[in-house]
């Protein structure tokens, strides 16, 4: 394999810090040109002091400053850029062929489609760039010449249960349904009362994976679920009928394809999110991610269940954006972006997570989402009209920044 050259958007969460502890382990075939964080800047440090990268990208022009000062102090050469622009900058530079696009929430979509208009390898673990504008960046990936990866554990298991000439028609290649697991988070096993009155640590104990704050309640209320349905549906170019979900406790299973013969494939795999960047970095070969063998005597069974939709509602209203279509995925993202951000804050029980989000699907009026301008519109005015719901529930509203 050739040299690879790499762009993290997002080096400082979870997916940016194991994507270059991948590449650390190969540095014969990954280079590592640029990184970019919000505002974990002493972290960013850090990583342009082991990488050297050419750019490093901070949230803002404070923040940038901030690392300008320490860079110049280490003697790097790092140039330092700021805000969206930046972003997308780096996404797009000539000298680089592969885009971590890892940047959480809506932040993340504009350098995203920067990467795919660059006709790049995009290896996608943003969810709300499918989410969000699902047909506008499949179109733009097209259009750019770039191709896409999926990161998501459960997305990058179908990418590889796929057959390798998959050209987006799962009826050409024999392929009845996609079978998404969820591991069921923290509240598999809690009645509907007791959730009700959960806590955010209690919601971000997730009992397999070490993952932000954001994600981890996404996958308590299994919203990371339902989103991952929506995103399957861009990637795969499924009908909604063709997707899953079915609860896996253990998450050794992280997802399978069903095919019309009764075959069912499925990839198997220690809950390590090196395994799918390390697939998505090499791809079409294979490299040592630094994930522990598995040992399935050691884990003895593997058990599946339906989900209850009676306590974990996101599920369905999920599903309910998709069928909608038009702009109601990016209303289902952009409220549960503030309903998250205010469970966090201790000011939303977590049973109302769902509530504000139903709420904003029926009070939120349809847009055109066809361009980025658009999407961004619908998630500015779901976060206005959530803003006056939660104000009238005697609720101060604290803006969600990715």
């Amino acid at each position: 394999m050739k040299m690879r050259t790499l762009v993290v958007l997002g080096s400082t969460g979870s997916v940016g810090v194991s994507t270059l502890d991948v590449a650390a382990r190969h540095p014969d075939r990954f280079e590592v040109l640029a990184m970019t964080a919000h505002r974990r800047i002493d972290l960013l440090f850090e990583q342009c002091r082991q990488f050297a990268p050419r750019y490093a990208v901070a949230a803002d022009a404070d923040h940038a400053e901030m690392l300008r000062t320490r860079v110049r102090a280490a003697g790097l050469s790092t140039e330092v850029l700021a805000g969206a622009e930046g972003l997308i900058r780096v996404a797009s530079l000539p000298e680089a062929d592969t885009v971590m696009a890892a940047i959480v929430g809506i932040a993340g979509l504009a350098p995203t489609l920067a990467a795919a208009t660059a006709g790049k390898r995009v290896l996608l673990a943003n969810k709300e760039a499918l989410v969000t504008a699902g047909a506008l960046l499949m179109d733009t990936v097209a259009q750019g010449g770039a191709s896409l990866v999926p990161i998501d554990s459960e997305h990058n298991a179908i990418f590889q249960a796929l057959p390798p000439h998959f050209a987006g028609d799962l009826g050409a290649v024999g392929v009845r349904r996609i079978l998404l697991t969820a591991s069921g988070g923290p509240f598999l096993d809690w009645t509907a009362e007791r959730m009700a009155a959960a806590t955010p640590e209690q919601a971000c104990a997730h009992p397999n994976w070490v993952m932000g704050r954001k994600i981890s309640v996404d996958s308590a209320t299994m919203m990371n679920k339902g989103l991952e349905v929506i995103e399957a549906r861009w990637l795969f170019n499924a009908d909604p009928s063709q997707i899953q979900v079915v609860i896996h406790p253990q998450s050794v299973i992280h997802s399978l394809v069903e095919y019309v013969d009764g075959s069912v494939l499925a990839q198997l795999g220690n809950p390590d999110m090196r395994t799918p960047i390390a697939c998505a970095l090499a791809h079409p070969e294979r490299v040592a991610a630094g994930v522990e063998s598995l040992n399935l005597a050691q884990i003895g069974s593997l058990t599946f269940q339906e989900p209850d939709p009676a306590r974990f509602p996101c599920l369905g209203l999920a599903y309910s954006a998709l069928r909608a279509g038009s702009s109601a995925a990016v209303v289902l993202n952009a409220a549960n972006e503030v309903a998250v951000a205010e469970f966090l804050a201790g000011r939303l029980r977590f049973d109302r997570i769902a509530r504000l989000i139903e709420a904003m699907l029926e009070r939120v009026p349809a847009q055109d989402v066809s361009s980025l301008s658009g999407v961004l519109a619908a998630d500015c005015a779901t976060r206005e009209v959530a803003q006056e719901w939660l104000a009238r529930q005697g609720l101060r509203v604290v803006e969600n920044r990715a």
